[in-house]
């Protein structure tokens, strides 16, 4: 009978520990979560992928508490993927690209858009809050966590973003969703906004959202204050946030995708740029593009350096003719090489850039370029080095007015810009007409200068061209 006891007395004392064990291992793991997307099939694939590693690692330096989870797309390379878990500590989570009816285009950009609805099938988190790539974090959000079963902000009167809502994960919900997509309900856009709209119809009638201090979760549907998504198009009125409805915690980029503020050009094109591009330094660095910059920034001084050792005259290989309508023809072709060789010394260089470098160095590694290339056309045409390089002095006089700190509000900024627009639009002129002249005389000197030489120069002499 005491041995029977006793062994009763070792179970217990086992169960007891083991059941201490697990709770203990249970209270580190996060029963929260932020998630974004990705998928592949767009030309800016490797930009959007950038742009999310910045975002979680922002998301780590401010300390949240809640796990980083990507719902990655099967196709997404292997290498991202470990990329993402082992560096920025995020849980991938593979799903299959859910197909979307509502596309016409197989190009369309938000044709797998849909994929964001797997967010209600991570039902191992109590709330989970869904993030675009687009999202700059200025401080902790993990309040939202205390928010109902779906939560989401109006920064359009009628319709919500859904590039940012908090959630609670459920398989019913999931299951519900893919059923409307199988029987094709209407989508007002043929995205996830107008599809997660539809199925939440009536949270503009919700009430606003206020994080209980006593750190309760709440039940229901409300709608966030403003502060959990400003749409950068207000900062550009007043060049700086007066979100007076709740924190001003996030910043959201919506609108045109080549104004995304990782491309370097959009800054200071778009001032905000160069705030995500702050918060990309102290994160994730620009050690992935800085060989492609090296590289080029030696191509571009090696072009500089031979244009002015060696000055050929290719116009002097053009005019050993003596047919007069073939040296028109060959006058005229020259000139328009040479209209389009000085667009091509202002175009090449964007093109081979790194779109999401550093805005200060794809700039400066732009006017580099333009200005290397501008000297071969120089050199090649006997053109005057003034009048060519009048469009890279444009250039870097707008991103200095555009670039200037202390306007007043974004209306006087833009009346700058175009006030510099309009007074340089004369010189830009006079530019092309000198080009023009130059140009002309050139040719015409080529032209007649061999004639000249044959008619004066002895016999039997050398004649060195």
């Amino acid at each position: 009978m005491i041995g029977r006891v006793g062994l009763l007395l070792v179970l217990l004392i086992a169960t007891t520990a083991t059941i201490g064990a697990e709770t203990t291992t249970l209270k580190g793991v996060n029963r929260n979560a932020y998630a974004t997307m990705m998928y592949m099939g767009t030309p800016r694939d490797y930009e959007f992928y950038v742009a999310t590693r910045v975002m979680l690692r922002s998301l780590t330096r401010l300390g949240v508490e809640a796990d980083l989870v990507v719902i990655a797309s099967l196709d997404v390379p292997l290498r991202w993927v470990q990329t993402l878990e082992q560096e920025d500590g995020a849980k991938v989570v593979r799903v299959k690209n859910l197909n979307n009816p509502y596309c016409i285009n197989p190009n369309w950009r938000f044709k797998l858009t849909l994929n964001k609805l797997y967010a209600w099938s991570l039902v191992n988190y109590d709330r989970v809050v869904m993030l675009d790539a687009d999202n700059l974090f200025l401080q902790k959000t993990d309040e939202l966590f205390q928010c109902g079963q779906f939560c989401a902000v109006f920064i359009n009167p009628c319709i919500f973003h859904t590039g940012l809502f908090v959630l609670q994960p459920s398989k019913k919900v999931f299951n519900d969703m893919i059923h409307e997509i199988e029987i094709g309900r209407e989508n007002q856009d043929g995205a996830d906004q107008g599809f997660i709209g539809g199925h939440f119809p009536d949270l503009l009638d919700r009430p606003m959202f206020h994080p209980p201090l006593n750190g309760t979760q709440l039940q229901g549907s409300y709608r966030l204050p403003l502060g959990y998504q400003m749409d950068a198009s207000y900062y550009y009125l007043k060049l700086h946030w007066s979100v007076p409805c709740g924190p001003n915690s996030v910043i959201t980029f919506p609108g045109a995708p080549w104004l995304k503020p990782w491309y370097w050009w959009s800054w200071p094109v778009l001032p905000l740029g160069i705030q995500w591009h702050e918060q990309r330094r102290l994160t994730v660095g620009y050690g992935a593009e800085m060989i492609a910059v090296l590289i080029q920034s030696i191509f571009y001084l090696g072009i500089i350096a031979v244009t002015r050792l060696a000055r050929p005259n290719l116009s002097k290989l053009c005019y050993r003719h003596d047919d007069s309508k073939s040296a028109f023809l060959l006058r005229t072709g020259l000139k328009f090489i040479a209209i389009w060789s000085i667009l091509a010394a202002y175009t090449v260089p964007y093109f081979v850039i790194p779109c999401t470098v550093h805005p200060l160095v794809g700039w400066s590694l732009y006017l580099l370029g333009s200005f290397s290339l501008s000297c071969i056309t120089v050199n090649a045409f006997l053109l005057p080095m003034l009048p060519v390089l009048v469009p890279w002095i444009g250039i870097l006089g707008a991103l200095l007015v555009m670039a200037y700190p202390w306007y007043n509000d974004g209306v006087v900024r833009a009346m700058a810009v175009f006030t510099y627009a309009f007074c340089a639009s004369p010189a830009l002129w006079m530019a092309l007409v000198k080009i023009k002249c130059s140009l002309h005389v050139s040719l015409e000197r080529e032209g007649f200068l061999p004639k000249i030489s044959e008619s004066t120069a002895p016999a039997g002499s050398n004649k060195l061209y």
